[in-house]
């Protein structure tokens, strides 16, 4: 099985274009959030940000395949004890360009700095935003299974005439459950919620989401040979993740030594750099059963 990576160095919005329509399965990325960044992105105002932000996400919704998704990492900061409303605004001006926003999780940081503020806790969580372009996409539930945990023991253990058939929910939302149907399994389906931690010292870069974020939204929404792509690669952690994983790559980065760490990091595994070009090489990688290349 071959198994590729694109690297590009350039300007999201521009080097997207040089990508086919519908030929994306999953898109997960980071970019730079409003007013933070500066010395690397340049920094964007919040009251700027959808401008900016619009036409690269005009260029992911026609790269995505009908039944692919878009996983967006993005956080409102406070300014002046208030939160800003950007990523409020960006969600819905995305929705006027055709978008679905079909879920938002929840990026848990299980080991956020302790700290003290006047009118506030410590902000411990990240957004993880959900866009596709139809109701019906590709989702891969049962990979991302849980252990059903002590829990079920006691709770399983002597059911109620009202846990063994379809309870309705009693505000007229129309779902119900049957407690039932969890006796005798070993795993559940997930919440909303993922708790990880963060990683950046490590990574060389200054925000850095760890593997387990991609890893856990690339084995939900794609196989293997499907394609995933990250228009703000910065350390390439998707990238990296996804080559393991036997799925298919793109990044874009404008930082010209980030582009370059992830192609070393990618070596031997087959991969494509785009700008500045190399000589292509084709080697049959043995172990993985994949032929390698560096272009």
């Amino acid at each position: 099985m071959e198994i590729f990576t694109d690297i590009y160095l350039g300007d999201s919005k521009e080097k997207l274009k040089l990508l086919s329509d519908n030929s994306v399965d999953l898109i997960v990325t980071s970019p730079p959030y409003a007013d933070q960044r500066k010395s690397t992105y340049g920094g964007i105002h919040p009251d700027k940000y959808v401008e900016w932000f619009s036409p690269i996400s005009e260029q992911l919704l026609r790269v995505l395949k009908p039944t692919g998704t878009f996983i967006l990492n993005i956080k409102e900061k406070v300014v002046n004890g208030e939160r800003s409303t950007y990523v409020i605004e960006l969600i819905l001006a995305m929705r006027k360009q055709g978008w679905l926003w079909t879920e938002e999780f929840i990026w848990h940081k299980k080991n956020s700095y302790p700290g003290k503020w006047p009118n506030r806790f410590r902000d411990s969580w990240e957004r993880l935003l959900q866009f596709n372009k139809n109701k019906k996409f590709n989702m891969y539930q049962e990979e991302v299974m849980v252990p059903m945990g002590d829990w079920a023991k006691n709770r399983l253990k002597n059911l109620s005439e009202t846990d063994k058939k379809r309870d309705i929910s009693k505000v007229g939302s129309g779902f119900g459950k049957n407690i039932s149907n969890w006796l005798n399994r070993d795993k559940a389906y997930p919440t909303n919620v993922l708790h990880l931690a963060t990683e950046c010292n490590n990574k060389n870069h200054s925000a850095a989401f760890p593997e387990e974020l991609p890893e856990w939204f690339i084995r939900l929404f794609t196989k293997q040979n499907d394609t995933v792509l990250d228009p703000f690669m910065g350390s390439g952690t998707t990238l990296i993740v996804a080559n393991r994983m036997n799925r298919n790559s793109i990044g874009i980065d404008i930082v010209p030594e980030y582009c370059e760490m992830v192609r070393k990091k990618l070596q031997p595994v087959e991969l494509y750099l785009f700008e500045p070009k190399l000589k292509y090489e084709n080697n049959e990688n043995t172990e993985f059963g994949r032929s390698s290349a560096i272009r």
